[in-house]
């Protein structure tokens, strides 16, 4: 068969299958042609998903006739000042946009510019061009997209319902709303909630209200600012705290130079830096913005721009892991109200903010039974900082000993502290069921895991003596002999390099058992068996290829855990105390190792409401 050209007509609808493969992605090109316009306001409109209609107005500088011919032809525009492919400020410059769109459906253009007399109009049916023709309007551009793919029926089945179809057009309403706070962005249409966001500015308060509104009231008030400029390159934007997670990478906002990029190296810079922050299978939720020379990164590697490439990957990922990281440990220990709000609707079904609880059928306070007042758990005997897990003369919860086992000890013990409760965690009141210590604030309680809390303070400090190469060991006086399977003895005994590292020293002992020498001075005596049954099933699950760093981590994680303070633990009160200040100088200790919150406020407004007192 001879070769041929292809008809122009058939190479637009080629390319529309490229650029425009479903109406969210006609939205996005038309919104990025207003804001490249400088409209400071943006209306879409929908039907039927956008499959029907998509109508989106600006008041931007619009287009005279010659350029408005010129806009529906095949690589055309005026986002390329010059022959620099390498310089671009705006969205993009591959013109392909509206031609590609005009190819698959019926397209008309309505745009005045600002000194002109009239507007003009120019429509485009299925690829074939009509004459232009005058037009009213102010100025701005109009564009309108009626039956998409009505060229191209094909497509249609590959479109889901209309509903899904304009969830995902808002979508992108949205990232591009976050994305320009300075203009005022409005979205309708059948099947989907009303959008109005007000044209705000190009300071951090204006963005800091368009996040706000776009991602809700709970982003806001568990969120921590980022900003970072280094080699130049500038970071801003919200990082959620990491106890407020989400189930899918959808709440990871990521934008390169005010364009909304779906990036794997930035997304995967992301997770890293909430890598033992974050629980397995659950994701973090930021606005991440970087501004960074046009030259150091190309936005036009994709045919729907969704993707960018940067010049130096490595520091742009680095620097994105410092800044998240920087401003989470910067932000202190902060309650997240998602927690905060399941424990309260936990206390009775139907509760609500600004309610009276929910009483079921039935209910009389004569069905609960006495129970005993309750008193602080206390330990029978003084414990030693070695109880912890820490050697003597380590870092430990310090605390002054007092006499214990009578009831005027105790009664002393539980005596109101003032000044304790200034304290972001508060004073400790009482431990609950061995596990969980309740400590008063000035406005309410707050509940602590005990051991969740003190597995992250183990695991931090393990990480900082690992960073300054000088895990503390503690050589064993008699190995411990630990049993094995034979393949397990040989995994272990080809990562003893990694372990030594870690403070744990192994060698063979024999052919199914291994002997442990060191071990680090945080364990718990007591702990190794389990911990060395642990890290065998960490190799099996990890494998050998993952990177070095992660694999440490994930080893002290595992560590921290037998090195803690388990739960039924009885505490003192002076140790209990010990132990939220502990955690209020220690970065991340609002969450454990594997992503749980450590601790929930109760506020005692919302204490009384459950009673009924508000």
């Amino acid at each position: 068969m001879p070769i041929r050209r292809l008809d122009p007509v058939l190479v637009d609808r080629i390319a529309a299958g490229e650029v425009v493969e479903r109406p969210a992605a006609a939205v996005k090109e038309l919104v990025e042609n207003a804001l490249d316009a400088g409209a400071t306001r943006v209306d879409v409109v929908l039907e039927a998903g956008g499959r029907r209609l998509i109508r989106v107005s600006d008041d931007g500088s619009g287009m005279n006739a010659e350029d408005l011919l010129l806009s529906v032809e095949r690589h055309a525009t005026s986002k390329l000042p010059g022959e620099d492919l390498f310089a671009i400020a705006t969205f993009g410059f591959r013109g392909e946009a509206l031609p590609s769109i005009a190819a698959v459906s019926r397209l008309e253009i309505i745009s005045r510019q600002k000194d002109e007399s009239a507007a003009h109009a120019l429509s485009v049916d299925a690829g074939n061009l009509r004459p232009l023709r005058p037009a009213a309007r102010a100025r701005g551009t109009t564009v309108e997209v009626r039956d998409l793919f009505a060229a191209v029926p094909a497509r249609l089945k590959f479109l889901k319902s209309d509903r899904a179809e304009a969830l995902a057009a808002a979508d992108v309403v949205k990232r591009l709303a976050m994305a320009h706070p300075k203009a005022r962005f409005t979205l309708s249409g059948d099947g989907i909630a009303a959008l109005d966001y007000a044209q705000g500015g190009e300071d951090v308060e204006a963005l800091a209200r368009r996040v706000g509104e776009v991602l809700g009231r709970e982003f806001r008030e568990n969120s921590v600012g980022l900003d970072l400029a280094r080699e130049g390159l500038t970071i801003r934007g919200f990082a959620g705290l990491p106890a407020y997670t989400r189930g899918s990478a959808g709440a990871i906002h990521l934008f390169a130079n005010g364009r909304p990029v779906r990036d794997k190296l930035l997304t995967a810079a992301v997770r890293a830096a909430y890598m033992d922050l974050v629980p397995t299978g659950r994701y973090p939720a930021i606005a991440l913005y970087l501004d960074i020379d046009p030259r150091a990164v190309d936005v036009n590697v994709h045919p729907a721009k969704a993707e960018v490439r940067f010049r130096e990957a490595s520091l742009v990922r680095a620097l994105v892991i410092t800044a998240i990281g920087e401003a989470l440990r910067g932000a202190g220990i902060r309650p997240v109200t998602q927690a905060s709000e399941r424990a309260l609707a936990a206390f009775g079904s139907g509760w609500d903010r600004g309610r009276a609880p929910y009483r079921q059928p039935g209910w009389n306070a004569q069905a609960f039974a006495p129970v005993e007042p309750a008193t602080l758990s206390r330990a029978s005997t003084p414990v030693s900082p070695t109880a912890f897990g820490f050697a003597e003369g380590q870092e430990s919860f310090e605390y002054a000993s007092r006499p214990s086992g009578s009831v005027e000890s105790q009664a002393s013990d539980l005596a109101p502290s003032f000044e304790g409760e200034a304290h972001p965690l508060g004073a400790a009141r009482a431990q609950l069921h061995e596990n969980y210590i309740v400590a008063q604030t000035h406005d309410g309680l707050v509940i602590v895991d005990q051991h969740a809390a003190h597995e992250r303070l183990v695991y931090e400090r393990l990480k900082r003596e690992r960073s300054a190469r000088r895990i503390e060991r503690q050589i064993m006086l008699t190995p411990e002999i630990v049993d094995l399977d034979a393949a397990d003895c040989v995994k272990l005994l080809a990562e003893a390099g990694i372990l030594e590292e870690l403070g744990l020293v192994i060698e063979a002992f024999g052919p199914g058992a291994i002997a442990i020498r060191e071990a680090p001075a945080a364990l718990a005596p007591g702990k190794l068996r389990q911990l060395i049954t642990d890290l065998v099933d960490s190799f099996e699950e990890w494998g050998t290829a993952v990177a070095l760093e992660r694999k440490l981590d994930h080893l002290l994680a595992t560590m921290a855990c037998h090195g803690s303070v388990r739960s039924g633990r009885r505490l003192r009160a002076e140790e209990m105390d010990a132990l939220l200040r502990q955690m209020e100088r220690t970065p991340g200790s609002d969450v454990c190792n594997h992503g749980r919150p450590t601790f929930i406020v109760l506020k005692l407004a919302d204490i009384e409401r459950l009673f009924g007192r508000r």
